[in-house]
């Protein structure tokens, strides 16, 4: 742990995390970060700073030198985009830092991809690392194009590269994603769900991703991919488990699936003219309406990867929310909040 190790992505919500993780286990870091990037915490951690965007290829390889390994966690992610910006950073960043890695001999190269790249999975099927990707959008498409430009530099020079696919991300930090979906979206009023809840998620705690990178770092098998996810579990469970911990039961409507599906495809298209990312975007239709029912198996057994439980991942992240000063706002939310604090008071 004597050699620095280079961190991309340190700025994003993983890296807010990742960067204190390792910090606090003795490992050197090294960010490459952009100078517009809200890097001053990274700085005050201790990790050295390069500037530069993984775009740039002499940035990079300036980066790399003296590394002993790569994490390589920057990447666009967003459930709606062009598709040049997607595999511009997630493709061709990622072949720049690949190659980068490769002439600087290091020995561990450890790309953060998504087990998300499968698309849209069959349901009651278990999704492993065996499990056939079939990348419905631009995003799952890049990522997965990197993991396979990856596990090349493995297979064709020898780079010690491993590929890392998380669950949704969930956790302090963002306000994004599986975090707005079944956190802040309820809190604030919004009580929507499909199908009542019978779909099937696949978050993973933020710090569990971490703890993954930090296991793959110093266990991982160069040329294999892992997933690493906290056990599935329905949206009507997350759902009951947040009320729990909130202390009162938000009433959810159930839309129906259709609806749900006409109002993003035509907030989709609106956003074609306005630039603006929409509410519900369509590409958030695979992630909702089937059911990921990931296998960390494999990560258990040969990294030690052990997840959070989501209802201790769940307090710590309504935790944050309470700090940020985010709750209830329509009548209907306050009226039950008051009600039912009102009755754990008196009884």
């Amino acid at each position: 742990m004597n050699a620095l190790t280079l961190i991309t992505g340190a700025t994003g919500f993983l890296g807010h995390t990742l960067c204190p993780y390792l910090v606090e286990r003795g490992y050197p870091l090294r960010a490459l970060v952009r100078p517009s990037s809200t890097w001053d915490f990274v700085r005050d951690l201790g990790v050295e700073l390069r500037w530069g965007d993984i775009r740039e290829p002499d940035a990079v390889h300036a980066a790399v030198q003296g590394c002993r390994a790569v994490i390589h966690a920057a990447g666009e992610f967003r459930f709606w985009g062009k598709r040049d910006d997607f595999f511009t950073v997630n493709l061709e960043g990622t072949r720049t830092m690949l190659e980068a890695a490769r002439q600087a001999q290091v020995e561990r190269f450890i790309y953060i991809s998504t087990v998300a790249v499968v698309g849209a999975p069959h349901s009651s099927t278990v999704i492993d690392e065996e499990y056939p990707p079939a990348p419905q959008d631009d995003y799952q498409r890049s990522k997965l194009a990197a993991e396979h430009l990856a596990l090349h530099y493995y297979h064709h020079y020898g780079l010690p590269s491993i590929v890392l696919r998380p669950g949704a991300f969930y956790g302090p930090g963002s306000r994004y994603a599986f975090n707005r979906l079944f956190f802040e979206d309820p809190l604030k009023g919004i009580q929507v769900q499909v199908h009542h809840g019978k779909h099937v998620n696949f978050p993973i705690y933020i710090q569990d991703v971490a703890q993954a990178i930090e296991r793959a770092l110093e266990r991982g098998r160069p040329g294999q991919v892992y997933n690493v996810s906290g056990p599935s579990i329905s949206h009507q469970e997350t759902n009951q488990i947040i009320d729990g911990l909130l202390g009162y039961h938000i009433p959810r409507f159930n839309a129906p699936a259709w609806a749900m599906l006409l109002l993003a495809r035509m907030w989709t298209g609106l956003a074609q003219y306005t630039g603006k990312e929409p509410y519900y975007p369509i590409n958030l239709a695979s992630y909702v309406f089937y059911d990921w029912q990931v296998s960390s198996e494999k990560a258990r057994r040969e990294l030690g990867f052990v997840p959070t439980p989501f209802e201790e991942g769940a307090r710590q992240t309504l935790a944050w929310y309470r700090e940020l000063g985010v709750g209830p706002t329509n009548w209907l939310t306050k009226l039950i909040t008051r009600i039912t604090w009102k009755k754990r008071r008196n009884g």
